[in-house]
């Protein structure tokens, strides 16, 4: 699991990620007095961490995983509720069924490029607004593993790695079988791709030494009614 403590290396890029859901959980809250949110892969733990800076005592917040993901956090936040689900296909949920969908580094998990597809599918159709996060392909340190360049590499160079050492998150693998399986558990993103899978959003692209770090899709509806409201009263914002 991601190291998602205050003190964490992390930290100054996820302090701006909860910075920015904080800003679209407090638009929802004063346009309708409370906001629905689902965490796609996330913990209650997350919440925990980010309590202070997140209005929770109007936001309700599904947390769904694959599998069950009790938490002694859960009793000091009410507002937040752990399930068990598929994120790629969430059809206990009705269309807009949430005010905004937030996923922090899960969709390079789920799987297969046509998972993926589904995954961006019932982000969209959950709610109008959402802030999904991925890893950066053109990192040359991969997140997980913890290695320059392993990302790069074919699949027969890399599997011998995870067989050779731990690395990163994986232990050292004791089988091809799980030297494969900690090879296909993440699969990066470039820009290109998160266009596509997210076409009514916009990439948001963190930068580390020159490099992408990461990528943000976000698509808020409170911004996109603010900017619809003022083209249709040629209304000109101040620089």
């Amino acid at each position: 699991m991601l190291n998602i403590s205050p003190t964490s290396s992390g930290n100054t890029f996820r302090l701006k990620r909860v910075k920015l859901l904080g800003r679209m959980i407090d638009d929802v809250v004063r346009r309708k007095g409370s906001c629905q949110i689902i965490d796609l892969g996330g913990t209650a733990q997350f919440w925990q961490t980010w309590q202070s800076r997140l209005d929770l005592a109007h936001t309700t917040v599904d947390c769904i995983n694959i599998t069950d993901q009790f938490s002694t956090e859960l009793s000091d936040l009410p507002a937040v509720r752990t399930r068990i689900g598929d994120a790629c296909s969430l059809l206990m949920f009705e269309d807009n069924a949430f005010d905004i969908v937030f996923s922090n580094s899960v969709i390079e998990h789920v799987g297969s490029w046509a998972r993926k597809r589904a995954f961006a599918a019932e982000v969209r159709r959950l709610a109008p607004s959402y802030a999904i996060q991925t890893p950066s392909f053109s990192f040359p340190i991969e997140p997980h593993a913890r290695l320059p360049f392993i990302h790069w590499l074919p699949d027969p160079i890399r599997y011998r790695a995870h067989l050779k050492m731990r690395t990163g998150f994986y232990p050292k693998a004791r089988s091809l079988d799980e030297a494969m399986n900690a090879l296909e558990d993440a699969t990066l993103l470039d820009r290109r791709q998160m266009q596509h899978l997210f076409p009514d959003a916009l990439v948001h692209t963190e930068t580390f030494l020159g490099f992408a770090k990461s990528f943000t899709a976000i698509r808020h509806a409170a911004t996109d009614a603010a900017v619809n409201q003022t083209s249709k009263t040629k209304t000109v914002l101040p620089a």
